[in-house]
């Protein structure tokens, strides 16, 4: 797992805050000085604390469970949507649905609307179906599509979430803090990092910034996949060969139980 050096985070203009007079005090630790009036992140915190996050967040996606990306801002919603699917990852790149977490059981009941419409057309149904109502039910459909078809995989609540800006964002950080799902975040110098519980201190702002932090990321999430095929793999390996699996011994302790008491009864 490879982490952005120095200079690349520099070269990306991860180190560009905000105005100072637009800073948040709880993001004084990862501020290395003010120029010109603006804030300069400390890459050096910020090389570490991708790190830290890399590490977490490969160990989510090793175990397979789902990290759900948020980035509704224009500059961060492709890079998002690339780098997530990618890696097979829901994300959010529209307007954030309200309670899309704290009320998951609505959301998945829209999603299930789409896949009804989809079957509608597959079966026929659809072609018996009045003109206006043909174009009620598309719209319907790409409407549902343009604001959840990027999680229609997510069958239960993510594992954690991924923000870009948790300024605009709050609503997604409110909601998974509520729940206690962690939160890894992008953090601005104008953000508050207090229910943030993996902070990346860096340029929330610019789409080279977000993607650098979003390779890295992404490209950990990708091994902790792969590693965890490769296990998969070698248990069914070892299945094959006859080599004694937790399930098997199970069965091997209880049959020679089960003949010592005989035996005993004898």
């Amino acid at each position: 797992m490879s982490t952005p050096t120095f200079e690349q985070l520099l070269e990306a203009g991860c180190h560009f805050g905000h105005l100072k007079r637009k800073w948040n005090p709880a993001m004084a630790p990862y501020i290395f000085m003010e120029r010109n009036g603006i804030h300069i992140i400390d890459l050096y915190k910020t090389a570490a604390k991708v790190e830290e996050a890399a590490a977490a967040l490969k160990s989510i996606a090793k175990s397979g469970k789902k990290v759900l990306f948020v980035a509704t801002k224009k500059q961060a919603k492709q890079v998002v949507a690339d780098k997530a699917t990618s890696v097979n990852m829901p994300y959010v790149i529209e307007r954030w649905p309200g309670g899309m977490l704290t009320n998951f059981a609505t959301i998945r009941k829209a999603v299930k609307k789409m896949t009804q419409i989809d079957k509608m057309t597959k079966d026929g149904t659809f072609d018996n179906l009045s003109k206006r109502e043909k174009l009620q039910i598309t719209r319907q459909r790409a409407k549902l599509e343009k604001t959840l078809g990027s999680i229609a995989d997510l069958n239960r609540l993510p594992s954690a979430l991924f923000v870009v800006d948790v300024l605009k964002e709050h609503i997604a950080v409110a909601e998974a803090n509520r729940l206690g799902i962690p939160v890894f975040a992008m953090v601005d110098t104008n953000s508050d990092p207090t229910n943030v519980d993996f902070v990346i201190p860096a340029n929330d702002d610019a789409s080279k910034s977000i993607e650098i932090i979003l390779d890295t990321v992404c490209a950990a999430m990708a091994e902790g996949i792969e590693e965890r095929k490769a296990e998969k793999v070698d248990t069914a390996a070892a299945g094959e060969e006859g080599e004694v699996t937790p399930k098997r011994e199970r069965r091997r302790v209880r049959k020679a139980t089960e003949e010592a008491t005989e035996a005993a009864a004898e």
